[in-house]
């Protein structure tokens, strides 16, 4: 199974920040969601030619998250 982490995806959207699409993915890996919002400023700035009125950034999970099963105690 895959470990889970976090990738940043450039997105390009319209005048008013609505109609986003995505428009590239950062090959960068992180480990922490963190670690993935501390890079995104460098990030938006590497993609910064992209032809969109409006670029943002955001992180996304990728790779496989366990369910982690909770346990009651029943008396």
């Amino acid at each position: 199974m895959d470990p889970l982490f976090y990738v940043i995806a450039i997105m390009g959207c319209g005048d008013v920040g609505n109609s986003c699409q995505e428009a590239r993915v950062e090959p960068a890996r992180y480990e922490s969601a963190a670690q993935c919002q501390a890079a995104m400023g460098d990030a938006l700035l590497r993609n910064s030619d992209l032809s969109f009125p409006v670029v943002s950034a955001a992180c996304h999970t990728n790779g496989q998250r366990m369910a982690q099963a909770k346990t009651s105690k029943a008396g």
